[in-house]
């Protein structure tokens, strides 16, 4: 009876958490595979009963399976999506779910169990995967998560992350040291009662945040207004801030006029690899300080997007003068602050419409 009221208790608030997903920005990558992923886990919550995995006929187990395995790859795509605005869903996603399900339908409702000289090699596949994806869903936060401005968010996607990560680990040990790899009473009891928990924080730190914090605000492309090259670049405000602006003070002053010398007049902006720890030690002020300002001053929620404001202003105005009209794409980029033209033309065409080559023939044709 307490399994029962526990699953079903999670059951709703996961539902709870896909209406949310869905009803604050459905059109968004990070949205829909939240969604995808609550339901999936409802799925999971069902097909690991202690009952239900020992009286129903492994054929019609699969399906369940199958889904509780791919859950693994959406809670991979779903970090990816959690610390990258800018996140787009790709067929490799698709294909990774997609070939995750059928190793697990395949081993569940054939091998498994089976004399198959394939059924170690499907069993440990199988069990391989929600490790292996959990370790890319760790490696997806740590390279992102210092970026992100908004506080809230931040603590909130490391909880998700490292949550989810520790879940998916000790699950598996779990089902490892299990007879044929299900849970007793117990232990599905637990694991239950461990994924409530999870849930429960993750729903009440959810209903907690503006949706603005929570998700990016839906825009169209911004133009970065060009600079001349003897004037200093100015960052491009590409958000609205994600939290009301703080009553600015004589400190904040200081360091807002101090953040503006060396991005606009030093040029801390074309530094390889700058993260804001970095620039936090060249302004001799703590990292959280310099943080709250970029994001509720000046409205960045992203600490990369806030330098490549500078960046692509600096690269548009060596666009548009004539006088560097021979000079190469990539010297102008690289110059920028951009490491490779790779990003360089993303940024450039996601926040003008046009390509770098494109933007440069326009102006120069105008002048």
């Amino acid at each position: 009876m307490l399994d029962a009221a526990l699953r079903g208790v999670l059951l709703a608030l996961l539902l709870v958490l896909a209406l949310v997903f869905g009803r604050d920005r459905p059109r968004l990558p990070v949205a829909r595979v939240g969604v995808l992923l609550a339901l999936g886990l409802c799925v999971q919550v069902i097909g690991s009963t202690p009952m239900f995995e020992a009286s129903v006929p492994r054929l019609w187990q699969s399906p369940f399976v199958a889904v509780s395995v791919g859950n693994a790859v959406l809670f991979w795509v779903f970090a990816q999506a959690l610390f990258d605005d800018d996140f787009e869903l790709r067929p490799l996603h698709v294909a990774a779910w997609l070939a995750a399900a059928a190793l697990a339908a395949l081993n569940c409702a054939v091998v498994a169990g089976s004399a198959s000289v394939l059924a170690p090699v499907t069993t440990g596949l199988q069990r391989a995967v929600p490790l292996v994806f959990a370790v890319l869903a760790a490696l997806a936060a740590a390279t992102r998560w210092r970026a992100d401005l908004v506080e809230g968010r931040r603590r909130l996607r490391m909880f998700i992350v490292v949550a989810g990560v520790g879940y998916s680990v000790g699950m598996l040990a779990v089902r490892l040291a299990s007879p044929r790899g299900q849970l007793s009473d117990s232990s599905a009891t637990a694991d239950v009662v461990i994924m409530l928990l999870i849930v429960a924080v993750v729903a009440w730190r959810m209903l907690r945040l503006t949706r603005s914090d929570l998700f990016p605000v839906a825009r169209a492309p911004a133009v970065i207004p060009a600079v001349m090259p003897d004037r200093p670049a100015s960052p491009l405000p590409v958000e609205e801030p994600a939290e009301p602006e703080l009553a600015p003070d004589s400190a904040e002053d200081r360091l807002a006029q101090s953040l503006q010398h060396a991005m606009a007049v030093e040029h801390a902006y074309r530094r390889e690899d700058l993260s804001i720890a970095t620039l936090a030690s060249l302004l001799s002020a703590p990292e959280y300080r310099l943080r709250r300002l970029i994001n509720q001053r000046l409205g960045h929620r992203n600490f990369n997007a806030f330098v490549n404001g500078f960046r692509l202003a600096e690269a548009m105005a060596a666009l548009a003068d004539s006088s560097k009209r021979e000079l190469p794409v990539l010297t102008i980029a690289l110059t920028a602050g951009f490491q490779s033209i790779g990003p360089f033309n993303r940024a450039f065409k996601a926040a003008t419409g046009l390509t770098p080559t494109e933007f440069r023939k326009q102006k120069l044709a105008d002048s």
